[in-house]
């Protein structure tokens, strides 16, 4: 079996080792075993490890059968000695949103109770499923103590826990695991079992940065991004903020204010113009007021303002056709209080190319811009 360098020591990034075998996966790629390995597998909701070997690129790592199968671009010679080099840079990230992970989801359990059933180091963020629910209010507190976790810098341990040994000590699991356990206890935040690379103290993790919770199943997904791209993030929003402050002409602190006045202004005028697109609307209805079928246009009119008109002039019709738009397809409502108008719809559309759909006296949608009396006359000629 290969022997794991990354039990060993964790940071080693550099390593010698033996080609065992060298297999042949497709005609791009080769799957190699070799004596020993500081490469991660991918498993537990960890990344695999990704970087070198001798001239190869390592382009994934898995456990098949107890052996650690490195996936990569070149054939290696069996029997040859290797020099491989590990990806640190991302190696130690995925070390912090880990051992973030760790301190996180340690505090709920020991805070709530709540076990985490699903775990996941996504390139946008981390996330823990945890099997009950927690507010935001509760999360950001869980935040604030696992920072100062963080800011410790605590030892995080790792030992091999044996079957006897293991009835005397509490910890985490996620499941029933036969033989020797591997540990990692972190003081103050968190005992478990856990097969993953992590780093020698909290303070290596830099910070950990809450960015969601939301509902999921019967209990929650919370995402959290951990020391480097915690600081990515922060610098990311700070530089939205920066653009919101320059449009405003507002200290960042008072841009919120700002903002809100501007969309109560905005609804305002959004307001005052369905105001004046509907009584535009009036003026253009009145000459269909005597008419069985009516038919109006009116470029004003946007949104729900369609149908409130076409509810308008359909009072005493037989039926009632309203457009609105300036685009080559215009938007529609076609209303009745004496029929049914979906089926005509339906074949409107077909007519007209367009689509739209809806209750039995009110049907909305699109259809391509056509002349009101060419619309009248195929009412007229179709009801």
């Amino acid at each position: 079996m290969t022997r794991r360098l990354y039990y060993e020591d964790e940071y080693l990034c550099q390593f010698d080792a033996t080609v065992r075998e060298c297999r042949m996966k497709n005609d791009e790629r080769w799957i190699v075993l070799l004596d020993q390995t500081a490469f991660f597998p991918e498993g537990g909701g960890q990344w695999p490890d990704l970087g070198t070997l001798g001239e190869a690129n390592v382009l994934d790592v898995h456990e098949r059968n107890g052996e650690v199968e490195h996936l990569v671009d070149m054939y290696l010679t069996p029997g040859k000695q290797i020099h491989g080099c590990i990806d640190w840079e991302r190696r130690f990230s995925v070390m912090q949103q880990h051992s973030g992970e760790h301190i996180f989801s340690g505090l709920v359990h020991a805070t709530f109770g709540y076990d985490n059933v699903g775990f996941h180091i996504g390139s946008e963020a981390v996330t823990m499923d945890f099997n009950g629910e927690i507010t935001e209010e509760e999360a950001r507190n869980i935040e604030t103590k696992a920072n100062k976790v963080i800011f410790s810098n605590v030892p995080i341990e790792h030992f091999i826990l044996d079957k006897e040994t293991r009835k005397t000590l509490e910890y985490r699991s996620k499941k029933e695991i036969e033989g020797d356990l591997r540990i990692v206890r972190i003081p103050g935040a968190d005992t478990c079992a856990c097969c993953g690379t992590h780093l020698h103290r909290t303070g290596e993790i830099g910070q950990i940065r809450l960015i969601g919770v939301q509902k999921y199943k019967t209990g929650v997904r919370v995402s959290i991004l951990c020391g480097l791209r915690a600081l990515m993030y922060e610098r990311r929003i700070q530089d939205e903020m920066e653009k919101v402050h320059r449009l405003v002409s507002s200290r960042l602190e008072n841009c919120a204010a700002v903002i809100e006045q501007v969309l109560e202004e905005r609804k305002n005028l959004q307001y005052k113009n369905e105001q004046m697109a509907m009584r535009l609307f009036e003026l253009q209805s009145r000459s269909e007021q005597d008419k069985p079928v009516r038919v109006v246009h009116c470029d004003e009119l946007t949104g729900d303002g369609t149908a409130r008109a076409a509810g308008k002039l359909a009072d005493g019709a037989r039926i009632a056709l309203v457009t609105s738009g300036e685009e080559e397809n215009i938007s529609f409502a076609l209303c009745s209080d004496e029929m049914d108008v979906r089926p005509i719809t339906r074949v409107l559309c077909q007519v007209f190319s367009g689509k739209g759909g809806g209750k039995p006296g009110m049907t909305q949608g699109k259809i391509r811009r056509t002349d009101r009396d060419v619309l009248r006359k195929w009412l007229c000629d179709n009801i």
